[in-house]
């Protein structure tokens, strides 16, 4: 059952931590959530974000990359020194915000207890 008001969920999950007592872990894996928080219990093994931690990870990665690209060449930046560059810094930013978004999203979700359709008998 959901306690905490939405963004406190949120910001716990996007610390990858339990939406509900913010101290447990939240993933076992990278981007696998654990069934349980080891510390309060709460289950997280029916909540399923799917799509949208991918697409809010790109949205934000090409608003922040695509400006600095333009600038880049702009400068005058070489075609090769802005791939050694810009490959990097965008790997880099996906592997970090992605799990990051995906706990906000547990976080929401868990929060307006919304995890998957229960099948009626």
């Amino acid at each position: 059952m959901a306690n905490g008001s939405p963004l406190t969920s949120m910001l716990r999950g996007l610390r990858r931590r339990c939406p509900h007592c913010g101290e447990g872990a939240l993933y076992r894996r990278y981007l696998k959530p654990v069934a349980r928080c080891e510390r309060c219990g709460e289950a997280f093994d029916q909540i399923r974000a799917d799509d949208f931690p991918p697409y809010l990870t790109i949205l934000i990665v090409g608003h922040l990359v695509v400006p600095l690209i333009l600038v880049a060449e702009r400068v005058g930046l070489s075609t090769v020194a802005q791939v050694a560059l810009w490959v990097p810094v965008t790997l880099l930013l996906v592997l970090l915000l992605l799990p990051r978004f995906k706990g906000a999203v547990i976080g929401l979700m868990w929060s307006l207890n919304m995890g998957a359709a229960k099948p009626q008998l």
